[in-house]
């Protein structure tokens, strides 16, 4: 395995102990100008996150109604009631952003489909990188002030539904991470730069609280004052 990679997994709980682990839930609070971009209203009431790590599956309730959830698969995008029935679906749901840029409105679907994939990318960071069809690599490290950041490359594999396929995760000199760069291609493929504020432990694992994402400029730096996504997690549990 990398040797980078192999001490980030070990510092965030380590491998074998998040393979114990089936799922991960978190209360989540989301906010950000990317919402209104695609109309959509992002209110800042807590909703309950559930990941699956070891395959690509997530689901986000309350949403759109108090007795309903989502559902999202990479292959299928639902809004259920918590009894299972299905409100509305949509089959091979990447396909209907075809075309979409930064303004072009989502339905509820879409916004659910984003949330999903977003969510267990950034729940299953890092130990899908241990997954069958994941290859990463270390390039150039990055200098952030006086610190120093080692930068890890990760090729997602195509079964996977995420932001795009190669992504870039920094860590500070203790292996925490710090910066996740990626491009939004479901909305035109802008650049992002999302930074990492706190971390929290839950069940002898390790993952960042606060996310932050915004528009990334030519010089590869986070433009501030265009904060696209925030993220804030709590009463994080994995069983």
């Amino acid at each position: 395995m990398n040797e980078l990679l192999t001490k980030v997994l070990d510092a965030h709980g380590g491998l074998e102990r998040c393979r114990g682990y089936n799922k991960v839930e978190a209360t989540i609070v989301s906010g950000g100008g990317f919402f209104a971009l695609k109309g959509v209203l992002q209110d800042a009431n807590p909703r309950r996150m559930t990941v699956w790590l070891h395959e690509e599956r997530s689901s986000v309730a309350p949403y759109g109604a108090a007795d309903q959830r989502t559902m999202f698969t990479p292959d299928r995008i639902a809004i259920e009631k918590l009894d299972g029935t299905v409100v509305a679906e949509r089959r091979m749901p990447r396909d209907s952003f075809a075309g979409h840029q930064m303004h072009t409105p989502w339905d509820p679907l879409h916004r659910a489909y984003f949330n999903g994939e977003a969510l267990w990318t950034y729940l299953a960071t890092p130990f899908a990188f241990a997954m069958d069809g994941f290859r990463v690599e270390e390039i150039a490290p990055w200098q952030e002030g006086k610190e120093t950041w080692r930068v890890l490359r990760v090729y997602f594999p195509g079964s996977i539904e995420t932001h795009c396929q190669i992504q870039d995760f920094f860590f500070d000199e203790t292996f925490e991470l710090r910066r996740h760069d990626y491009s939004v291609n479901i909305a035109g493929g802008f650049p992002a730069a999302q930074l990492m504020l706190e971390y929290t432990e839950a069940n002898g694992i390790r993952l960042p609280s606060k996310r932050r994402a915004y528009t990334r400029g030519a010089d590869r730096r986070p433009i501030l004052d265009m904060l696209m996504v925030a993220i804030d997690l709590s009463e994080v549990a994995f069983s």
